[in-house]
């Protein structure tokens, strides 16, 4: 009996996730995989970059936009990140590794990204994170962002667009960003944390 229970509680957790699968695009692309191995000695920023990069160029040759040196460097940084990074953080990573840019300069390239959809601006840090999808036009991009690291993992719902579209629209709302931003705690900060505790209750 006991048994029979268990495997009919997995079946009913395969059954939830296969469902929520189909409700949530749960795309984190280089915001979560990529970030949560951003500490590990094996993961390829480059590989983050190239991809970003051969996005930008796509998007910007099929919509007749220029995608200037600067631009493009300002990209690479955010790329290479997978935090949010603000522009005087941006300013200095690229004076770190090749000519100082203004930081107007940065700032009107960032909001070429984001009017581009190559960046998102996370608004509660007043910072940007590289895009690496592309969305539908009723996606409600969703950050999770880890409050003690700063791992930023992007998720597109559609269900979630779906009833917002809804509430929008019955309140003859139109929204202008639709974008949630979600702080919490990551799984690798969570597991870390709680490796930590029973180390700290056995010193105690």
């Amino acid at each position: 009996m006991v048994k029979a229970r268990i495997l009919r509680a997995r079946h009913d957790h395969d059954t939830v996730s296969g469902l929520l699968a189909l409700e949530y695009d749960f795309d984190m692309t280089m915001h979560s995989d990529a970030a949560q191995s951003s500490t590990d000695h094996d993961h390829d920023h480059s590989a983050c970059v190239s991809d970003a990069l051969a996005r930008a160029v796509a998007c910007c040759d099929e919509r007749g936009a220029r995608l200037t040196p600067l631009r493009r460097r300002v990209l690479e940084g955010l790329a290479d990140s997978h935090v949010p990074l603000g522009a005087y953080e941006l300013v200095e990573r690229l004076g770190a590794s090749g000519e100082k840019p203004a930081p107007m300069s940065v700032y009107r390239a960032l909001d070429f990204l984001v009017s581009e959809g190559l960046a998102h601006r996370i608004e509660s840090r007043n910072a940007y994170i590289a895009c690496g999808r592309t969305h539908a036009a009723d996606d409600v991009i969703v950050f999770l962002i880890c409050e003690a690291c700063g791992l930023t993992a992007e998720v597109a719902s559609h269900a979630i667009g779906r009833d917002v579209a809804w509430a929008t629209r019955a309140a003859g709302f139109t929204p202008r960003t639709p974008v949630l931003e979600i702080p919490g705690t990551c799984a690798r900060c969570k597991a870390a944390a709680q490796e930590e505790a029973p180390a700290t209750e056995t010193a105690g």
